[in-house]
């Protein structure tokens, strides 16, 4: 990928699933890689996994919930890496569950994590972008928000805000010469997703049979396509939402 060697970029959710393998990817391009996670366990094997190929990362345990942990996290990983070239929002969370039995509670829960998040990441990371005429913003959504999903109402919505906020946010900064663009994966095998699949074997039976070709997406799947996003071979892209579901939406 062009122009990746050497910038900083930040990934939140990275000590597992998709958000290791983007961090992971990034790194094989040649960027310095900020491992954000509230796990320490799960950014330090990310961090090692790294490392040990040869990279560079730090990490950061953060809340992304919390814009003054936030705003230090991204302090400290610049002082050591360098100013944010790019912010890759991927951490999230979600109970699958029909909505009339959930709470406020998990309702709270699921959209400052999925929404309120992200929103806070980008917010951090953009006065450095705008004075540099620089920056890549890539968030992972779902195709729940495009489509809807049994069982993850507030989910679904909060993604969707994720889509409608990064349009809007493209708008806005694209004069400074700084992209913003969503990656929407389908169902893919991460922990999160195992977890809430359960030992429903027929639902996973069933998923593949509803995919075009023929399986779950896997981590990689989607690191390759939000390295194209942050890469100079997207350079006249921004605003835009990339389905990354193995054909299961068409939209």
């Amino acid at each position: 990928m062009k122009g990746l060697r050497g910038k900083p970029a930040i990934v939140t959710g990275a000590g597992s699933g998709i958000g290791r393998a983007i961090a992971r990817r990034l790194d094989h391009e040649g960027c310095i890689v900020g491992v954000f996670d509230l796990r320490s366990e799960g950014a330090e094997e990310t961090r090692r996994l790294i490392t040990e190929a040869g990279g560079h990362a730090f990490v950061q345990v953060v809340d992304i919930t919390d814009s003054t942990t936030v705003n230090r996290a991204v302090t400290a990983f610049e002082a050591e890496a360098g100013l944010v070239a790019i912010l890759v929002n991927n951490a999230g969370w979600d109970k699958v569950e029909p909505f009339v039995k959930s709470t406020e509670e998990t309702w709270d829960k699921v959209l400052a994590i999925n929404l309120k998040g992200p929103i806070i990441c980008a917010r951090a990371v953009l006065n450095g972008m705008l004075e540099r005429r620089a920056g890549r913003i890539i968030s992972i959504g779902s195709d729940a928000a495009r489509v809807g999903s049994t069982g993850e109402a507030v989910y679904s919505a909060a993604k969707a805000g994720i889509i409608a906020f990064s349009k809007t946010l493209a708008r806005e900064v694209a004069r400074y010469g700084i992209n913003v663009n969503v990656v929407c994966p389908g169902p893919t095998n991460t922990p999160l997703f195992q977890d809430a699949l359960g030992d429903n074997t027929k639902l996973a039976d069933a998923l593949k049979a509803a995919i075009p070709l023929g399986r779950l997406g896997e981590p990689d799947d989607i690191a390759g396509v939000v390295a194209f996003l942050a890469s100079d071979d997207a350079r006249f892209m921004t605003g835009q939402t990339l389905s990354v579901s193995g054909g299961l939406t068409m939209i």
